[in-house]
């Protein structure tokens, strides 16, 4: 496996961690693989979501894990050579934990579309073999619309977060 190459000092985080993802047991699994399929539309290589493992007792904010695989489609030409998993994936795993969440609250069943992505920041990099730790908190919930801050996580240090908005498509 490739080591990961040093990155400039980076600004400190523009918000506070979601959660001390060091107090939890990242292998449990609260809603699992099928489940997260049968939530989220997205399947095959769009999928970037593995499964929850842990969500709060309000349903507010959940933590979810992306295994980063060694096969996975974009390597052979994201950084031949020097494969890096890509920011917009990255963003897509945020969008569909933060879908989870968004369901977990909702009333009824709608496709949520993925339609913003703002305050957007990547501090760190995800290599192919690494566990992304993506939490989620919701800023804003209503029927047809929601918002939520999320942010990645690799070995404990903070790789990116964004501010994730989704509609009823």
């Amino acid at each position: 496996m490739l080591e990961p190459i040093s990155l400039l000092p980076c600004s400190p985080m523009a918000l506070e961690p979601i959660i001390d993802i060091s107090t939890l047991d990242l292998s449990q699994v609260v809603i699992s693989k099928e489940e997260v399929g049968k939530i989220n539309p997205q399947s095959g290589d769009m999928r970037q979501l593995d499964y929850i493992s842990w969500v709060s007792e309000d349903k507010q904010t959940a933590v979810g894990i992306k295994e980063v695989k060694d096969d996975e489609f974009w390597i052979a030409g994201h950084i031949p050579g020097r494969p890096i998993y890509p920011g917009v994936l990255m963003i897509e795993a945020a969008a569909q934990i933060s879908s989870i969440l968004y369901h977990l609250n909702a009333e009824v069943d709608h496709f949520m579309g993925f339609t913003r992505c703002d305050e957007c920041s990547f501090r760190g990099q995800v290599l192919p073999g690494c566990t992304l730790v993506l939490s989620s908190k919701i800023r804003k919930f209503q029927r047809r619309r929601f918002v939520c801050d999320a942010q990645g996580f690799v070995d404990g240090q903070f790789v990116f977060e964004a501010k994730i908005t989704g509609m009823m498509m």
